[in-house]
């Protein structure tokens, strides 16, 4: 049986995936400084004639351990995930190797804290822990949507171990 383990979400350590989307330590004051604007740096692609696209995506939760069975990809654009409300969600990704997904990794988000995959990052599906959760998505909408998803069966499934200090 193959394994991957949990691991924190950082920016250096997800560089290779796309970026983490967080508040930023420097916030614009903005609405006569009753509001804060936090920009987050994201390299959003829209290719091939797309067009951003914003979704509401509700998804069951998942728990550890668990068996990853599919991972996709979608080489016309980046895709951005931002829970609606704080929760724990893990983000599996795997770069791409040759048209197929490389080694996986599965990240733990701190609460309030989104990605921005990079087009072409092989990835998971939605997994939140402990309880079902909506999350904010902007991607690329668009002509010809099936041609921007690429789906590969993970085969055996691999399993994802929580961090070595959430084990019993």
């Amino acid at each position: 049986m193959s394994t991957i383990t949990v691991e924190p979400l950082t920016p250096e350590a997800f560089a290779p995936f796309g970026e983490v989307l967080r508040p930023g330590l420097d916030p614009t004051h903005i609405n006569e400084g009753r509001c804060e604007r936090h920009d987050m740096a994201a390299r959003l692609a829209f290719l091939g004639g797309g067009a951003p696209g914003i979704a509401l995506f509700r998804s069951e939760a998942v728990s550890l351990p668990y068996d990853l069975t599919l991972l996709e990809h979608h080489p016309l654009g980046s895709q951005a995930f931002m829970p609606a409300a704080p929760c724990r969600w893990m983000v599996i990704v795997a770069l791409d190797e040759a048209g197929r997904p490389g080694r996986p990794r599965a990240f733990l988000p701190a609460p309030g804290v989104g990605v921005n995959l990079a087009a072409g990052c092989w990835h998971g599906v939605l997994t939140p822990l402990d309880a079902p959760a909506d999350f904010w998505v902007l991607d690329r909408g668009g002509p010809n949507p099936s041609a921007n998803l690429v789906v590969h069966a993970v085969e055996p499934p691999i399993t994802v171990l929580p961090p070595a200090e959430a084990r019993p």
